[in-house]
């Protein structure tokens, strides 16, 4: 193996161009992730297609990645060429997906709704295996940038708050552009818009992979072409399930599903809450308590990823999910009391409580995952970062579209009728009830899976030296 980053003299291994370069990754993949979720309307609103066939637009490219995600982890892992295991996939990846984002939308007018329901999700599929080239690698960058257990957070913080920013500042913002007059409709809109991302994500997408040096390359095999074809299934499918066997990779995959997924299930509650129980369907004065719920929930988050990343270094990763995660669940249990439609706008204080969730979240999950890629690599000798990385998204995009389907009945089980301008004192209760109950209830079971996480400083010192003891100090 060859190490192309040693530690710097002032003993960190990345300076803050190496951790600004690996956020702008972060910033290429979540606009990307924006722009295709936020706009999907465009299909129903101006093409016509029928919302249950948008959906199916959503949802068919997701199973996709059921099988692309670990496989190209796989892959990425296994790659041996002079640039890398990683850097060449993240390159071409970014470029084809944003090329591809970019053809998806520019559909021709007048035409069937089975043209648009065919054309779309052909080029969606080959996109997501074109972004999940991209991505995956990506991830799998991020884990063994610094074998160094702190500034794994720190690195893991500043890419975090980067790829915050096209959720936060810009995705809020992409009807309204769509919607300017000067483009003249929703689809001419969202025709320029995809230029447009597709040139942002190409710009910043590809720094990763020019600016940035992987730690371990081993050029020294090359194993003859068809002995490679034969032993790859067997090889795939064997280390997937021994990534499966990893204890402390599945707690930390679970805490995870819980967290993000307790909050993705209510994520819709709150807007219905707020317009029939606060404002009693007035969606106007909603929505003003909405935006300013969003500004402060985005400005908490970005705060807290920085003390997130701050107390890790003083308390530990594990210590700072349970400070982080405790106080998310009092910020979800306060709202009860803060559901007032005498004083709607005293919701707000939840606000900063409950951001403590994801905002810490991703930046410790992230950096654990990196620890346990050396208690892995301690096990079987290999470096498998894209295998982890890829199975642990796997499964977080497993509970999203889980989240969806049950979110969907939940909302059944409340009563909640469309047609009805006010809703029974029934259906109120049990949305506010399905709000507070089951992100603190899903959150705490996450605590309770992750007190067992066996990784502390002390257990990952004691393995990066065995490590350095075996293959040199990488």
């Amino acid at each position: 193996m060859n190490n192309d980053q040693p530690a710097r003299e002032n003993g960190n291994y990345l300076r803050i161009q190496d951790m600004l370069a690996y956020g702008f990754g972060a910033f290429a993949n979540n606009l990307m992730a924006a722009a295709t979720g936020g706009m999907m309307f465009v299909l129903n609103l101006w093409y016509g297609v029928d919302p249950r066939l948008v959906g199916w637009l959503g949802g068919i490219p997701r199973l996709l990645d059921a099988f692309s995600d670990p496989l190209m982890g796989y892959i990425s892992d296994h790659t041996q060429s002079r640039w890398g295991r990683r850097r060449p996939y993240i390159f071409v990846g970014i470029i084809v997906a944003s090329v591809l984002f970019l053809l998806m939308w520019q559909l021709p007018e007048g035409r069937s709704e089975g043209f648009y329901f065919v054309y779309f999700l052909t080029l969606s599929l080959i996109f997501f295996v074109a972004y999940t080239v991209y991505a995956t690698p990506w991830v799998a960058l991020g884990y063994e940038l610094t074998p160094d257990y702190h500034e794994r957070t720190r690195l893991m913080g500043v890419q975090n708050f980067l790829g915050q920013i096209p959720f936060l500042f810009i995705a809020p913002w992409l009807l309204g552009f769509m919607e300017l007059d000067r483009f003249g409709g929703l689809g001419p809109g969202a025709s320029i818009l995809a230029v447009l991302v597709a040139l942002i994500c190409i710009g910043f997408g590809v720094v990763p992979a020019i600016f940035l040096r992987e730690r371990y390359m081993d050029t020294s095999k090359t194993p003859d072409a068809p002995r490679r074809i034969t032993a790859a299934i067997g090889d795939f499918f064997g280390g997937f399930a021994l990534t499966l066997r990893n204890f402390e990779f599945i707690k930390l995959t679970g805490s995870t599903f819980l967290v993000f997924n307790g909050f993705n299930l209510i994520a819709a509650f709150q807007q219905y809450v707020v317009i029939y129980y606060l404002f009693d369907g007035n969606r106007d004065d909603a929505g003003i308590l909405a935006g300013w719920w969003g500004t402060v929930g985005s400005i908490s988050t970005i705060a807290v990823i920085a003390l997130a990343t701050y107390l890790s270094s003083k308390i530990g990763k594990k210590q700072t999910f349970f400070l982080c995660i405790g106080v998310s669940i009092v910020g979800y249990l306060l709202k009860w009391l803060c559901y007032s439609p005498e004083n709607p706008y005293l919701l707000l204080l939840c606000a900063p409580l409950t951001a403590f969730g994801l905002g810490a979240l991703f930046t410790l999950m992230a950096s654990m995952i990196a620890d346990v890629c050396d208690l892995d690599e301690l096990k079987t000798g290999e470096r498998r970062e894209g295998m982890f990385g890829s199975i642990y998204w796997w499964f977080v995009k497993l509970g999203m579209s889980a989240a969806a389907i049950i979110s969907g009945y939940l909302l059944n089980l409340s009563g909640f009728d469309e047609a009805f301008a006010t809703q029974s004192e029934q259906t109120l209760f049990l949305l506010r009830v399905f709000d507070v109950v089951v992100p603190a209830v899903l959150s705490l079971l996450a605590l309770l899976l992750i007190s067992t996480y066996g990784l502390s400083e002390t257990r990952c010192l004691e393995i990066r030296k065995q490590l350095e003891e075996r293959r040199g100090t990488n």
